[in-house]
């Protein structure tokens, strides 16, 4: 990575966590994929109940084959589930709840875009944590910027993971469409941790995810 970019993304980084702890978030900044896992799995508790938003950063970081495989505690596993709407449901009252986020900005704040709404449900209000794991890809300006990084980069990537046929797959943004397919049901932004780090974010200055 050139040097000068470098330095401006760790600048990024410094200036997102200071805000952040200001909002009373709970926050970890660390090297790689690797060193999160490391934390995640200190984080984790013997008997915890655990389940996860969806999200590509926690596959691409490993955290959910970690999950599926870890004895130690009760996953609520929604990508294995029978009925995935079930677990969306039950990890409401779970004890530690793992998800990404869609863009955190440099002031402070976490923005969410969500289809069946489960994922900005367990970040606003139930489980007695979240883990809310972000690259530094994900760190924006402001919300003008987040928005524009749903619109222009998240969506259109999911939509495609998806198999969606919604207009974004073709044209590669949001035309704020009323496709059936629509993943874009609920817009939510987290301006602070009401419960003083309830929420724990923890920011990896690697790439990860949409």
């Amino acid at each position: 990575m050139d040097k000068n970019l470098r330095a401006t993304l760790e600048n990024h980084v410094t200036l997102c966590k200071e805000k952040l702890e200001s909002h009373k978030f709970k926050v970890d900044v660390v090297e790689n994929g690797s060193e999160c896992l490391t934390l995640v799995d200190e984080l984790i508790q013997d008997g915890e109940v655990v389940s996860v938003g969806g999200s590509m950063t926690l596959f691409e970081m490993g955290i959910i084959d970690y999950l599926e495989q870890n004895n130690r505690i009760t996953y609520l596993d929604r990508y294995h589930a029978e009925d995935a709407f079930e677990i969306f449901h039950q990890a409401l009252t779970c004890d530690t709840y793992l998800m990404s986020s869609n863009a955190i900005t440099m002031d402070g704040q976490l923005y969410n875009v969500d289809g069946n709404g489960n994922r900005v449900a367990a970040l606003t209000f139930g489980p007695d944590r979240v883990l809310v794991i972000v690259g530094w890809n994900k760190i924006v300006k402001d919300i003008p910027s987040a928005i524009e990084r749903v619109e222009q980069i998240a969506a259109p990537a999911n939509c495609v993971r998806l198999n969606k046929s919604t207009p974004c797959v073709t044209l590669g943004h949001c035309v704020d469409c009323a496709h059936h397919q629509r993943i874009c049901g609920s817009k939510v932004i987290t301006t602070e941790s009401h419960l003083r780090e309830r929420i724990h974010v923890i920011i990896v200055k690697e790439d990860f995810g949409y």
